[in-house]
């Protein structure tokens, strides 16, 4: 991200493509606050809900893309996109050409396009899937272990070293054992004012060892 900014680079040369077009600098406006985040639809995109928005109000000409499939890599987002500037005659524009999705047979381009953006995702997945148990089956691959749980150097899967960590997980398992409630095990902890282990996963202080207040999602 820090070193090999050429894929940004290329598609800010679309501002590039926009004048060459007709459009004015500053009426080109550039949306790239989603750089770095999946299209798939499983998290929030800012930016693309503010394209959308321009869109909406009509305050698109046109929507640029280096491969304005990959906008959305789910046809949901991509047809609800299409169907907004079909309505308002926003055009599409990105490498390969501009489109102009009120004509029947530009719309079907872009629907392919957006279909095979999407088919890609799964192709992609399924190759990493694969890789991962792969690595499985071999016994070298390292998952992300819960509290009480630590690789050591050689790889192996052990107890956390910590004596206090073990001891508030033994606590865990007892009362579960005796209760068979993870709701009574946050209960006994907060009566007893005791706190809960967790290991910091990532960051600057990844590996370094806070005490939480028990909380029932981390009992399950």
């Amino acid at each position: 991200m820090r070193e090999h900014l050429d894929s940004q680079l290329t598609q800010r040369t679309l501002v590039h493509r926009a004048e060459h077009l007709g459009w004015h600098p500053e009426r080109i406006e550039v949306f790239d606050g989603d750089l770095g985040q999946s299209a798939a639809g499983s998290q929030e995109r800012d930016d693309f809900q503010a394209l959308g928005a321009a869109v909406a109000l009509g305050h698109g000409g046109m929507v640029f893309g280096w491969q304005v499939s990959r906008l959305a890599r789910n046809n949901a987002e991509w047809y609800q996109l299409l169907d907004l500037a079909a309505l308002l005659g926003t055009l599409i524009g990105d490498t390969d050409g501009i489109y102009d999705p009120r004509l029947y047979n530009d719309r079907l381009l872009l629907g392919l396009k957006g279909t095979m953006s999407e088919a890609e995702l799964h192709f992609l997945k399924a190759r990493m899937r694969g890789g991962m148990l792969n690595k499985a089956r071999r016994g070298e691959l390292e998952m992300r272990p819960p509290v009480g749980l630590v690789y050591r150097e050689d790889g192996v899967l052990s107890l956390d070293p910590d004596t206090e960590v073990q001891a508030a997980l033994r606590m865990v398992f007892k009362t579960f054992e005796r209760t068979g409630s993870a709701m009574q095990i946050v209960k006994l902890f907060n009566e007893q004012g005791l706190r809960f282990p967790r290991r910091i996963r990532k960051g600057v202080n990844k590996g370094e060892l806070h005490w939480v207040k028990a909380a029932h999602s981390r009992m399950l």
